[in-house]
């Protein structure tokens, strides 16, 4: 894998860590079966993805967008499907981390 498909990985992985935050929620504390079960086929799949793009990437950039894509995309779903304030603050932050997400790309040589 080249560093710039291990990017690509890294993205699909931080999408599949949003799919299972959010599927806590509709899990109801894992009780929910199929919620459950979507929830650990996520997390699975996001851990497995984010292993492969850390033979290419550096682990602490890795850890750090993945987490950021992550809290981005929780975040964002929360606000969303979950009607969880959207005040400016809140927004702001979100912005926040997307711009360490895009800086950590391009100070590791990403394109």
């Amino acid at each position: 894998m080249t560093g710039n498909v291990a990017w690509y990985v890294l993205l699909v992985a931080g999408l599949f860590e949003v799919g299972w935050a959010i599927g806590l929620q509709y899990s109801d504390g894992l009780s929910e079966p199929l919620p459950t079960l979507g929830t650990v086929v996520a997390l699975v799949v996001s851990m497995v993805l984010l292993a492969q793009a850390v033979k290419q990437l550096p682990i602490g950039t890795a850890y750090a967008v993945w987490t950021g894509i992550g809290a981005v995309g929780t975040a964002s779903l929360g606000i969303v499907l979950f009607d969880e304030p959207a005040t400016l603050a809140r927004i702001g932050f979100i912005g926040v981390i997307v711009v360490g997400i895009v800086g950590l790309h391009l100070a590791s040589g990403g394109h």
